[in-house]
């Protein structure tokens, strides 16, 4: 049992993992699991240490919290970024399609009109001699 090792060391006490030290009056109790968080009643935040003797509660929640507000807002932004490149790859091919087309049409509009002069040089050539 946690109660055993009261009176002695955080150490001892936190090699258990269902154990939980209080700096007020150096006791080791057992962890509240119905609760996540101990209640003020057992002993405040500030000075329960839980897991490791070096970090009190209230510091590892912010801790916690402030690692996962980094890990969410990270997600947020790879994905606002990933749509957003989406976005522009796609209107890039769209431009591309468009400039390639125009070209396409250029060349079949150029290859017309040689085609239309080969013509009138044939029929010019056919008149002269009468074909």
């Amino acid at each position: 049992a946690c109660s055993e090792f009261s009176q002695r060391s955080c150490e001892e006490c936190l090699k258990n993992v269902s154990c939980l030290w209080c700096y007020t009056n150096n006791t080791c109790i057992d962890y509240p699991v119905r609760s996540i968080l101990p209640p003020s009643s057992l002993c405040s935040l500030s000075n329960a240490r839980w897991g490791v003797c070096w970090i009190n509660f209230e510091a590892l929640i912010i801790a916690i919290a402030v690692i996962a507000g980094l890990i969410l807002v990270s997600i947020t932004v790879c994905c606002c970024y990933c749509c957003y490149c989406r976005r522009c790859s796609r209107s890039r091919p769209d431009e591309e399609e468009e400039r390639l087309a125009r070209k396409r049409e250029e060349r079949r509009l150029q290859s017309l009109q040689r085609k239309h002069e080969r013509k009138l040089k044939h029929d010019e050539i056919r008149k002269k001699y009468g074909m």
